[in-house]
């Protein structure tokens, strides 16, 4: 027990001082900037074909992946921040390692004490609450809630002609071999994609009780990553509006309602005859909600989400999910979340047809904090997806933390 404790205690020891030899100021403290970073370790297993947004034809995956932060205010009014990458790409994946910066933008508030602050640059969405606690440190699990990683039949490559082809987009018909299915899995989109690191501006601040936000991006919330870096003016010619209004009650309780709606194809899609690139559009409606007291912490999500699909119609869905966290002790804690997404129907020539596969998961995840810069993580998940291979499939995920 001894050494364990003496390793422990020395690498406790290790960041901290490498914590403070990453800190500096200047001006008498009036400008100050810190670098910081998590290093994960993932290791994934599943049965089936890779869940979500995993990219892999094989049943396991090790994913490493190193992320830095600098964090710096400049006097009482601007405040700078980045993040950047390296890892074999956004989501897990067998893909060369490469470096990316995901994140980097300016905060200005404009009068001292105002209740309004601006951002620009390439940062995370406003919309949810679960954004703001996506990181590998603050996330109670490895994986994302699944309206954030789920994937349906809508293609931001390529354009729907008919109902049919959607159906098959969204394999609800069946027929495609597992190579056509991997292929599409590189096109087909999720409601809004991980985080959403898109570029663009926003303005927000807080009133009492009330929290505003608004922001104005180059892509949508369902757009891949590879689109979030993408200011050309193919791009911004349809540009994502998104708003958020908060109220928090309590210190126990918070709320949160969002919208959303953007154009969800890329620009070198070709739309249908008579149409624009304007008219395939993603509209989002999402309310969450968090809950804390004691040893306990809840959050729920829910969103209402409408695909624009010139020629066949609406593609509607609606997914939600509600997750909770309990501390045991100050070190170990336990997390469950239930996931759900259904799909409406479009119309079809034998009828009103769903045009995704209903879905619901439930993952169980134990953590345990080792100390103020180490922690691990593991999740058990099963899902049940309408017309699968599979009745149910079992999905296991590991997840070490080391932060500095």
């Amino acid at each position: 027990m001894v050494a364990p404790l003496a390793v422990r205690l020395a690498a406790q020891e290790f960041l901290e001082r490498a914590g403070e030899v990453l800190t500096a100021s200047a001006f008498d403290a009036a400008w100050r900037g810190r670098l910081s970073g998590t290093l994960d370790l993932e290791q994934y297993r599943f049965q089936g074909a890779a869940p979500g947004l995993i990219d892999t034809a094989r049943h396991d995956l090790s994913n490493p992946r190193l992320a830095l932060f600098l964090d710096a205010q400049l006097g009482e009014k601007a405040y700078v921040f980045a993040q950047t990458r390296i890892d074999r790409g956004f989501d897990p994946g067998l893909d060369e390692t490469e470096v990316r910066v995901d994140e980097y933008a300016v905060r200005v508030t404009p009068i001292e004490g105002a209740r309004v602050h601006f951002q620009i640059g390439k940062f995370a969405t406003i919309v949810g609450n679960w954004v703001p606690r996506h990181d590998a440190w603050a996330n109670p699990f490895v994986t994302a809630p699944l309206p954030y990683e789920n994937l349906t039949g809508v293609w931001d490559f390529d354009i729907v002609h008919s109902s049919n082809q959607l159906l098959q987009w969204s394999h609800v018909r069946t027929g495609l071999s597992p190579a056509v299915t991997a292929v599409e899995k590189q096109r087909r989109l999720p409601i809004v994609w991980g985080p959403s690191y898109a570029q663009g501006a926003a303005a927000f601040g807080s009133f009492g009780k009330f929290s505003y936000a608004l922001e104005l991006k180059n892509a949508a919330l369902s757009s891949r990553p590879d689109e979030w870096h993408d200011g050309s003016d193919a791009r911004w010619a349809h540009p994502t509006l998104n708003g958020r209004v908060g109220f928090r009650p309590n210190e126990m309780w918070s709320f949160g309602w969002s919208a959303s709606e953007g154009s969800y194809l890329r620009p070198f899609a070709v739309p249908l005859a008579g149409h624009g690139r304007g008219d395939y559009r993603e509209t989002v409606l999402a309310s969450d909600a968090g809950f804390a007291w004691h040893h306990w912490q809840a959050w729920a999500e829910i969103f209402a989400t409408r695909f624009a699909v010139p020629g066949v119609g609406d593609a509607d869905t609606f997914a939600y999910y509600v997750e909770a966290k309990y501390k045991l002790t100050p070190q170990l804690f336990v997390a469950a979340r239930w996931n759900q997404q259904r799909f409406g129907t479009i119309p079809d020539r034998a009828g009103d047809e769903t045009w995704g596969r209903d879905t619901w998961r439930l993952d169980f995840a134990p953590g345990y904090r080792f100390t103020s810069h180490m922690q691990l993580k593991l999740q058990y998940s099963l899902r049940q997806e309408t017309g699968a291979v599979l009745a149910f499939a079992h999905e296991l995920a590991a997840q070490l933390t080391l932060r500095f």
